[in-house]
């Protein structure tokens, strides 16, 4: 019996099989690349025909994937710094709005991730071509903290959502100035939610493809966008490689993400 009413083991065991088909339906696609990638083959096979590491070796000798390795880490560096600032305080500042304008607000900000993102892409593409920053690493974060922003808006919004301002308030009547009461009240209280933000964020750009295909090149190409060139001339595991790292850095953020979830509700 439970909270009075009967448990069935045959209902149970069909939402467990239920969650568990669900979930290989959703994981097996990515991460069948993972053996891929240790194929000894010149061309992708699954399953390999013998295992090699002759695939990981490639892409750190070899100068394009290194460099476009480092262009998506730098890229998702200055996103995360530069959206989740911006993504806190504008969750903040639409908590303190009336109803009919926070649900403005908040239509306006998560609009980029409305929006599909080749229109996104275009009309970035026009406007950084106009002042000269298309092929730049400013350009590229610029598109890619054009749709973080949203997912730390929509994280941090729900955080701010259950926290109590009125201990801020109190805070400022004791004294504390706006900063004060902000990194000793406000973030300590936040902080999980913020993690889990700048890790989407992170992760966004990280795997963005769209605008990097139409804003980044040269020296500044992404890895998803050399991975998309790459797929014209030659299908090898070097793409199984490069999505295996993408894929181990997702599920690590993933991880995270739920473990933090986990203790804040602990808590």
């Amino acid at each position: 019996m439970l909270d009075g009413f009967e448990e069935r083991p045959l209902i149970e065991r069909l939402k467990w099989l239920l969650a568990i088909l669900l979930v290989i339906f959703l994981a097996a696609p990515s991460f069948i690349v993972i053996p891929m990638s240790f194929s000894s083959s010149d061309f992708l096979a699954f399953p390999p025909p013998s295992l090699s590491l002759r695939w990981y070796q490639y892409f750190l000798d070899s100068i394009t994937w290194t460099q476009a390795a480092r262009a998506s880490l730098t890229a998702g560096t200055l996103t995360t710094l530069v959206s989740v600032p911006i993504g806190i305080f504008a969750a903040y500042g639409a908590m303190q709005l009336s109803q009919r304008w926070r649900l403005l607000v908040s239509g306006l900000i998560v609009l980029p991730a409305v929006i599909p993102s080749i229109l996104i892409a275009i009309g970035l593409f026009f406007v950084l071509a106009r002042i000269g920053m298309v092929g730049t690493m400013t350009g590229l974060v610029l598109g890619h903290v054009a749709l973080a922003i949203p997912v730390v808006f929509v994280v941090m919004s729900a955080a701010f959502s259950q926290f109590d301002f009125s201990q801020e308030r109190a805070a400022r009547s004791l004294g504390a100035r706006w900063h004060q009461a902000w990194f000793r009240v406000v973030l300590p209280q936040v902080s999980g939610p913020i993690l889990a933000s700048g890790l989407l964020a992170f992760v966004t750009s990280l795997d963005e493809v769209v605008v990097a295909m139409f804003i980044s090149g040269g020296n500044n190409a992404t890895l998803p966008k050399v991975m998309f060139t790459a797929l014209r001339d030659k299908i090898d595991p070097t793409i199984a490689v490069v999505s295996t790292v993408l894929l181990v850095v997702a599920t690590v953020a993933v991880v995270v993400i739920l473990r933090k979830g986990a203790a804040a509700l602990k808590t």
